[in-house]
């Protein structure tokens, strides 16, 4: 059975955002306010006085784990190589199918590639280009996947409803993805090399699908 402290901890490093102080003392249940506070005074200390890359914060009305401020630069350059790997085709083949026929499961992208994208759909939630909305209603429910507002900035647009033409997305997708410092994503690389061109793939298949570009 976890400790009070290692159920704290566990709630917070989960959150990407700060969790209210009266969510976790509702997460513990069996302690009182005060014993919450105390609690994560107690661990506030700890990362402060251990060699731990991160600390504990009350921050906008919550608590929140952090990454030490003299560890910056280091979180910085991993961000920034993130930010940098480049999408194969198989990638932007992916993300095509992703933003025309979105909300869209896994096999969906599977059936409509002829490959597993498994790898490729990885990638895109690393670069934040889609994101998980969700369950499907089908057997098994499976994960939905849609586009983000990094995307819309990604390819240039306000709004989904301002997508181009299939064929047009294809080379807006391949001009964004020409960094000539940034590697292929390893995962990526490893798709298939007869991956064939997105608008190619997305044109033939999803207006079949949708029966309309």
């Amino acid at each position: 059975m976890p400790t009070p402290k290692q159920i704290l901890e566990a709630v917070l490093f989960a959150s990407d955002v700060p969790v209210g102080f009266a969510v976790l003392t509702e997460v513990l249940g069996d302690r009182s306010p005060q014993e919450t506070r105390a609690l994560l005074e107690e661990m506030e200390r700890e990362y402060e006085r251990g060699e731990r890359g991160v600390v504990l914060q009350e921050i906008a009305g919550g608590f929140q784990l952090l990454s030490r401020k003299e560890c910056a630069p280091w979180v910085e350059r991993m961000l920034r190589s993130r930010r940098k790997i480049r999408l194969s085709k198989a990638g932007l083949e992916s993300l095509a199918i992703v933003a025309y026929r979105q909300p869209i499961t896994k096999v969906e992208v599977d059936s409509i590639r002829g490959v597993d994208s498994a790898g490729v759909l990885h990638t895109l939630l690393e670069r934040n280009l889609v994101t998980i909305k969700g369950r499907s209603k089908g057997v098994g429910r499976p994960l939905l996947y849609c586009t983000t507002p990094e995307f819309l900035s990604y390819v240039g647009i306000n709004d989904l409803s301002d997508l181009p033409d299939l064929k047009e997305l294809g080379p807006v997708m391949e001009e964004r993805e020409r960094l000539p410092d940034g590697p292929v994503d390893a995962q990526d690389a490893a798709e298939p090399s007869d991956s064939v061109d997105a608008a190619e793939v997305t044109t033939a298949e999803v207006t079949t699908a949708d029966g309309a570009a």
